[in-house]
This record gives C-alpha cells, sequence and structure tokens, in this order.
C-alpha cells in the first residue's frame, strides 16, 4: 500500500506538463509507448496498466500492482506559404513553424483489489494543436502569416475501476480534464474604407483556461484463452475558453461582430466510440482497432466544419525471453473538410476564412502513421519500453482571393492561396514498474 501512495504522489507532479500538437485531428493515435508501438491500438489488446488510458476494463487482467510512468518528444513539422493581401502581395512568406519540441507526460497505475476489483488511475497529456509563426519578417509590416500563434493544451486525470470474472471484465473511469487555449495574431489593415486604415491590429487576449468532466466507460470478452474482443467509450468534454475563439474570428470577420459565422467559445473534446480485437499465437500477437471520432458533433469544431474521423490501427507484437518488438500502421483521414465557393459572394468570403482559420492555426491534417517500438525487462520487477511514431508529409492548399479582396478594400482581386505542409515524428519512452 505504501509503494501505492508513493505512486500516486509521483502520478500527480505530471500534471505540471501538457501537450501541444498531436495526430488523429488533435488526438494521439495511442497512448502508452506499447500501444503507440502497435499502431495506436489498446481496446482489446492487454499493455497492463496503459490500458487505463485506452479501455478501462482491460485492467481486469492485470495483475498485482503496476506503475508506468513516461512521455512522448513529440516533434512535428508544419510549415506555412502565403501571399494573402496584408501579406505583401504579389510576394508570398513561408515559414516553418516555431511549434516544433513538445514533451507529452503519461503516467498510468493498476493495483488488483482482490479477485474481481482492480483499481486504476491514469493522468495523461491526451490531444492539443498549436503553430507559431512569431519570427516571421518576410513582411513589411510585420504581420507575415498574421505573425500568428495557437496553443491548444489537454491534460486528463481518470481514476478507474474495472470488474472482471474469467471470460469478461468492464471498467469505468471518471474524467477530469484540464485544458487552455491561446491564440494570437497580427492584422495590417490594408482597407482605405476602415477606420484603422495603415495600422497593425493585435489580437489575442492571452491564454485561457477551463476543466471539464466526462467518463470512460469499457468492455471486454474473452472468445478463447487467446482470442479477445472489446468495446469502448469515450464521453465528449465540453471547455469553454473565455474570448478566445471569437475575438480570433472577429479579426477574419466571421465573428460575433461580423458575419456570425463564429460565435461561440467552445471547444468540446469530442465522443470516441471504439472497437477492437486482439488475437495470441504463441509468441505473436495480431491486434486491431477500428474508432470514430465525433468531431461532427462536438461544440466549436462543427462550426470550423470538421467531420466524424473514421480511424483505423494494426499491430503485431512478438514476445521473447525479457523483451519484445513491435510494428504498426494507424489512419485516420483528414477531418477537415473545405469550404467552397457559393454564388454568394460573402458566403464565399466566410467560407475562404474559415479554411484559412483551420490552415493558419488547426492544421491537424495528417492522415497515416507508421510505428514500431520494443521493450526489454531491467529486472524481474522493471521494464523499460519505447515507440517511435512517424507520420509522412501531406499538405493543403486553400484559396483566399475573396479574403484578400475584402481586405484591400476591393483593391486586389487577384487570386491568392495559403497552403500548409504538416509532417511528424514521436518518441515514446516508458518505464513500468510491477510490484
Amino acid at each position: 500500500m505504501k509503494k501505492t501512495r508513493l505512486a500516486l504522489a509521483i502520478a500527480t507532479t505530471a500534471m505540471a506538463s501538457t501537450p501541444v500538437l498531436a495526430t488523429n485531428g488533435d488526438n494521439l493515435i495511442g497512448l502508452g509507448a506499447q500501444s503507440r508501438a502497435l499502431g495506436g491500438t489498446g481496446t482489446a489488446a492487454f499493455f497492463g496498466s496503459e490500458n487505463a488510458l485506452t479501455n478501462p476494463a482491460l485492467l481486469g487482467k492485470s495483475q498485482g500492482t503496476e506503475f508506468a510512468i513516461g512521455g512522448t518528444l513529440f516533434k512535428p513539422n508544419v510549415k506555412a506559404e502565403t501571399n494573402v493581401a496584408s501579406m505583401s502581395y504579389p510576394n508570398a512568406v513561408s515559414q516553418t513553424s516555431d511549434n516544433d519540441t513538445n514533451i507529452i507526460p503519461e503516467v498510468s497505475l493498476s493495483s488488483r483489489i482482490n479477485d474481481n476489483w482492480t483499481f486504476g488511475l491514469g493522468i495523461f497529456g491526451s490531444a492539443g494543436m498549436g503553430t507559431d509563426y512569431r519570427d516571421n519578417g518576410g513582411a513589411p509590416d510585420g504581420t507575415g502569416l498574421f505573425n500568428g500563434y495557437s496553443n491548444l493544451q489537454l491534460m486528463k486525470f481518470a481514476p478507474t475501476i474495472a470488474y472482471n470474472s474469467s471470460k469478461f471484465g468492464i471498467g469505468f473511469a471518471p474524467v477530469i480534464q484540464y485544458g487552455a487555449l491561446d491564440i494570437n495574431y497580427k492584422q495590417f489593415d490594408s482597407n482605405p474604407t476602415s477606420p484603422t486604415f495603415g495600422n497593425v491590429l493585435n489580437r489575442g487576449n492571452g491564454m485561457s483556461t477551463d476543466i471539464g468532466y466526462g467518463f470512460n466507460l469499457g468492455g471486454y470478452f474473452d472468445i478463447t484463452s487467446d482470442l479477445t474482443i472489446a468495446l469502448a467509450y469515450q464521453s465528449a468534454i465540453d471547455m469553454k475558453y473565455k474570448d478566445q475563439i471569437t475575438d480570433a474570428a472577429d479579426g477574419f470577420g466571421i465573428g460575433p461582430n461580423g458575419m456570425k459565422t463564429i460565435t461561440s467559445n467552445h471547444l468540446e473534446q469530442p465522443a470516441e466510440i471504439k472497437a477492437g480485437i486482439a488475437y495470441t499465437m504463441g509468441s505473436f500477437m495480431l491486434t486491431a482497432d477500428a474508432k470514430q471520432i465525433k468531431w461532427g458533433d462536438a461544440k466549436g469544431y462543427k462550426d470550423f466544419n470538421w467531420k466524424d474521423q473514421n480511424v483505423f490501427g494494426v499491430g503485431a507484437k512478438y514476445s521473447g525471453n525479457r523483451y519484445w518488438l513491435g510494428i504498426g500502421y494507424n489512419y485516420g483521414e483528414d477531418p477537415i473538410d473545405k469550404l467552397g465557393d457559393s454564388s454568394n459572394a460573402m458566403q464565399t468570403y466566410s467560407n475562404q476564412a474559415v479554411n484559412l482559420f483551420n490552415n493558419q492555426f488547426f492544421p491537424a491534417i495528417v492522415e497515416s502513421h507508421f510505428t514500431f517500438g520494443g521493450g526489454y525487462s531491467l529486472t524481474k520487477h522493471i521494464a523499460l519500453d519505447g515507440a517511435i511514431v512517424y507520420a509522412p508529409e501531406v499538405s493543403k492548399k486553400i484559396d483566399t482571393t475573396a479574403i484578400s479582396t475584402n481586405m484591400s478594400g476591393g483593391m486586389n482581386t487577384n487570386p491568392t492561396y495559403q497552403e500548409v505542409k504538416h509532417s511528424q515524428i514521436g518518441y515514446t519512452l516508458s518505464l513500468r514498474m510491477n510490484f
């Protein structure tokens, strides 16, 4: 019991750190080194205490007490280029985002109470996104790429209780989520009809924070001793970031003081529905997950035209004497649909402004992820696990001509654009201790 209290104390300290960017939309593809090595799976595959982060029911397969602490060194590579009117048209400016190195903590605990009940705990950075173009000198007015900065950080705390019998198990975890959002940028007012014409305008109110509540629910069934199927559900968690989204949208003319396309500061982390299967053949395990992330129903995200995202992950693991090796693949289609032109000029402007907002501040467009990893038991009670996740570069180019026309007061009707390119690599390391 003393060791369990010590583990809880260590776990609590991890809440000081938070993530910045992620992969399936703005969610990490998987939580824990083993899950990330095996394509983000873990709904049905048992990985020890880290299952508290994915499917709480699987803690029913654990023995004794296990504590794992680790983190991910996450390195996104995001580059944007644009020649929107206030960005010194016709010359394009570009920059690679300075938000390129982030530490994402993960802490998990499981402790068996008796033959049928297990307690667990997860404290982890689960999602986030952001870009940083504040070091752009490519425009004479100092507003290259809007001199923009965005940062969404999410951390979850999830105590878990799991019940198991010889064939099945169920688990439940209330979730407390801490979130922080900061959007800041500059605009050069090039509209001669504007009262602030010729001035550089600052947009942003500093970071806003909130705490939200939800739950995770899961179950598994052992068809045979080698074959497990499972389902899990993660509830939506509503968050409200005071004056962040609406103020940023107002600068694009689509907020409450403009076209009223974006009128809320809610940014709800969406519900997830997950199904998984895991099959063991001697030293080999094959696992597959499918999940739907409900971006299209989430407050805030649906206003920016995010759609429900279907995600598929597969993994294979070989366990040898004191070590394991794993590989995997994860795919989730870009959830952000581009809005098209309309017969109504103002609607076309609004659509392009939403597209630009997504591309500029929240370019969550990567789709494929290639994963591999391994682990080694240093002693009978201590093991070290690691994983690497690589997402190859994808790009998205949007038309901004209507924005340029509006920003210049109709003086510039030439075609303009904004393009973003995004790739990622992440390194996860975890230390597991069994008591």
